[in-house]
């Protein structure tokens, strides 16, 4: 168990890992995780637009791997933002996987994250049990540490029209996970903002056939 899963283990994370669909003997995973707020200590809310907005790519994906064993869920936070040095999303995220393999062993997971989810997905890629990461407009701060990437599959989406999050820094960081030996692919949007609401049919297929690709690469059993 990695350091930043035993942290969130320790804070109570039962309900981090929500389960949306699986077969009875999940052979692969894939892990969606929406986003946040920079800053924000209350859970969030009841109605959360950003967890909405997830579930048409967590039915895409589930449409593309309707043939295969997959288990599909979605990362539950404990607090609405990332928090600085707490990094409560990426604790989050470490401890959804804890509760992945303790509920289906060592299989091989997709990480799909959105904004704040995209940072928190991209951190927690170090786990063994990970094998890629579709990244969604996400947040990728200069500076952000990429070495634990090395042999991830890494697949960056982005509208370069985003005026919440950077593109530019995401091509950035892509250009240094690559450095750091992982398999890191930048691809530029057409359209969809921040929110991907404009041309979200196109999201949602590209992430699914991104997603259905990366899981054959590896076999079960981590």
């Amino acid at each position: 168990m990695t350091p930043e899963a035993t942290s969130a283990v320790r804070h109570g994370d039962a309900g981090c890992l929500v389960v949306r669909s699986a077969p009875a003997v999940p052979v692969t995973a894939v892990l969606l995780l929406h986003g946040g707020r920079s800053e924000g200590l209350g859970p969030p809310p009841p109605v959360n637009l950003p967890a909405l907005r997830m579930r048409p790519f967590a039915t895409a994906v589930a449409r593309a791997l309707a043939d295969r064993e997959v288990l599909v869920a979605e990362v539950r936070y404990r607090h609405r933002g990332w928090n600085g040095a707490r990094r409560d999303a990426a604790l989050d995220a470490a401890a959804a996987l804890v509760r992945l393999r303790e509920r289906a062993g060592r299989i091989p997971v997709v990480l799909v994250g959105h904004s704040m989810g995209g940072r928190a997905a991209l951190s927690a890629a170090g786990d063994p049990m990970v094998r890629g990461v579709v990244a969604l407009a996400p947040w990728c701060p200069p500076g952000e540490p990429v070495g634990h990437l090395a042999g991830r599959a890494i697949r960056v989406l982005h509208d370069e029209a985003d005026r919440i999050t950077s593109a530019r820094e995401s091509w950035d960081f892509v250009r240094r996970a690559r450095e750091a030996g992982a398999e890191a692919v930048g691809i530029r949007m057409a359209t969809g903002g921040h929110s991907m609401l404009r041309g979200a049919t196109r999201w949602h297929r590209l992430t699914a056939e991104i997603t259905s690709a990366l899981l054959p690469l590896a076999e079960p059993g981590g």
